[in-house]
């Protein structure tokens, strides 16, 4: 096992992975902007390095910085988190060049999967349906707007370096497709620093399902089950559930084995997760393959009792996966609710400030993974996740009521959040009958009265 892990990113997620090396015996070292030298991970790390100032493309983001790091430090692997340089196969592959270990796939794994049209030839080879659009990246104005005209709008435009809804637009019309186009480049030029796009046919109304996996380095593969993402504004994820309330058993069980004969032809090694699209009549199809931990990797954790970040440390060491497919059983329902410094009373406008109050709900079945405290500043530069409120209950209506629960316990002063938000949709008839889709947040939105967006808790 390692002896000293360093953990290339901020907030709840390097908190997570200090944790989780802690329980092993594994040293931890963070690094740090100078704005985030209060945050908790930067306290608990048993080191930490600033590696440059506020804007990531000056600290998170910088390789050169990160490895100076790791060298005088004497760690022996690197943990990136996700975003950031999670899925750059360049860093990865320098992290091997320098004999330290990264904990996630193996670099050309990254680079595979990273390729649009890469990783949709992986899946059509295993034949896994796929959205249609273009092969790869798209290398002119004219080259998209073609391909969009002859596929029939609405189609969406998706940065290929990164996901969470950076450099994503959907365009409705040809009318509108250059102004799009544009503003899809720039945006994730601004967030990855790599201003390529591909191109897909939009799928109306589908449920976003993924599926979690875990594979070793003997060729073991297993998924963990299913999540529901179809809670989702401008393509970032709010509220997430597993397994998915509509998904058959059937279904199920096909789309597990879809992604795991994915993952079995790249090679995949570490966790993962291949994500699809399903429409309204069942029919499902790949979209991408994430090769990093994901954000809502909790709730996989919480139904199927499985430890995922335990596992990728353990994977990258070279350890066997001890887990068969057939003992990853739905033991429990589980919900997340990322809770974000945003006013959803005001289109959701980014609340960054002082948080001047902080009290986190508990109990049984409550989870609450989460960087922050009374008197800490959420800075303006980076994502605004604040925390990740988890809840699990033996049935789907628990653990709605559960998550009620919690959110009416949640207090967090001086900056406003989506709890109110995420509260008003435990409530949502549509939601409670399971009866949702990509579009939920818009109709959600219209029919929901503002003052519903405004409670503050007890």
């Amino acid at each position: 096992m390692f002896e000293k892990v360093l953990i290339a990113n901020r907030g709840e997620i390097a908190l997570r992975i200090i944790r989780t090396c802690r329980e092993l015996g594994i040293k931890t070292v963070a690094v740090y902007s100078e704005v985030d030298d209060q945050s908790l991970h930067v306290q608990l790390a048993d080191e930490a390095i600033c590696i440059g100032s506020a804007a990531s493309a000056d600290s998170y983001l910088r390789a050169d910085r990160i490895f100076g790091a790791a060298e005088i430090t004497n760690v022996d692997a690197i943990h990136p988190g996700y975003g950031f340089l999670a899925e750059n196969s360049t860093f990865a592959e320098q992290c091997c060049d320098c004999n330290i270990a990264f904990i996630g796939p193996l670099p050309e794994t990254i680079a595979k999967m990273g390729d649009k049209s890469s990783a949709k030839n992986i899946a059509k080879s295993v034949h896994v349906p796929c959205v249609p659009g273009s092969d790869g990246v798209i290398e002119s104005e004219l080259e998209a707007k073609k391909l969009a005209d002859s596929i029939g709008y609405p189609v969406i435009i998706k940065a290929a370096a990164g996901g969470g809804g950076k450099g994503m637009r959907l365009v409705n019309n040809s009318v509108s497709f250059y102004k799009e186009y544009k503003m899809a480049r720039s945006e994730a030029e601004k967030s990855f620093g790599n201003g390529a796009v591909y191109l897909e046919k939009y799928i109306e109304e589908p449920h976003h399902i993924e599926f979690q996996i875990l594979a070793d380095k003997n060729g073991k593969i297993i998924h963990l089950l299913d999540r529901d993402c179809s809670i989702q504004r401008r393509y970032q994820k709010l509220i997430e559930e597993a397994p998915s309330p509509f998904l058959s058993e059937k279904l199920r069980g096909e789309m597990g084995r879809a992604a795991v004969k994915i993952a079995e032809k790249c090679g995949y090694q570490n966790a993962g997760t291949v994500e699809f699209l399903v429409d309204r009549n069942g029919s499902y199809y790949f979209i991408e393959m994430n090769a990093r931990i994901q954000v809502e990797h909790g709730i996989s954790e919480e139904v199927t009792d499985i430890d995922i970040v335990k596992w990728q440390l353990l994977i990258a060491a070279g350890e066997k996966l001890t887990i068969d497919q057939k003992n990853v059983k739905i033991r429990k329902h589980a919900i997340e609710c990322r809770i974000n410094a945003e006013d959803p009373a005001k289109n959701f406008a980014p609340c960054p400030g002082d948080i001047a109050l902080y009290y986190s709900p508990g109990g049984y079945g409550v989870r609450v993974d989460s960087h922050v405290y009374a008197g800490y500043r959420i800075p303006q530069y980076y994502d605004s996740m604040v925390a990740k409120l988890i809840t699990s209950g033996e049935t789907r209506e628990l653990a709605i009521n559960r998550m009620y629960r919690a959110l009416s316990e949640y207090l967090i002063g001086g900056i406003k959040t989506t709890i109110p938000f995420s509260r008003a949709v435990m409530m949502d008839k549509g939601f409670i009958a399971g009866n949702y889709t990509t579009k939920f947040v818009e109709d959600f939105l219209e029919r929901t009265p503002l003052d519903a967006l405004n409670f503050e808790g007890y």
